[in-house]
């Protein structure tokens, strides 16, 4: 038997090609986290409105700054892309859409509305 330090990786990082759905999936725990981080700026947003006026207006003008609005931008994009590929997890875990043509038509079409949802409540707001 081979000694187990001698075995290769499987599948080596080295020569593996990351796929859409391994990307798509990367992602969706990513917006996971950043939607928790949004969600304590927001609860300090709220916290602070409540403390008083000085408060909130220390918070309030950092949010309503360039790097505030742009980290609001991508808060809101996560929130989206996390909503839209969870409907697409649900209809996987009816047996929808396994198949790899519709997984990658599915995984564009979440990204696609991710972005015109976010242009969408950005532009309408």
């Amino acid at each position: 038997m081979a000694n187990a330090s001698q075995r290769p990786l499987s599948p080596h990082l080295q020569i593996y090609r990351p796929q859409l759905t391994s990307i798509l999936s990367i992602s969706h725990r990513l917006t996971g986290v950043a939607l928790a981080a949004g969600t304590a700026v927001l609860a300090l947003w709220l916290i602070a409105a409540a403390a008083g006026a000085d408060s909130f207006a220390l918070i309030n003008n950092h949010l309503a700054a360039w790097y505030g609005q742009v980290l609001m931008v991508f808060w809101s994009f996560a929130l989206f892309y996390h909503l839209c590929n969870g409907i697409r997890h649900l209809a996987w875990d009816a047996g929808w859409g396994l198949d790899i043509r519709t997984a990658y038509m599915t995984g564009y079409a979440t990204v696609a509305a991710a972005v015109l949802l976010t242009a969408g409540a950005w532009l309408l707001a």
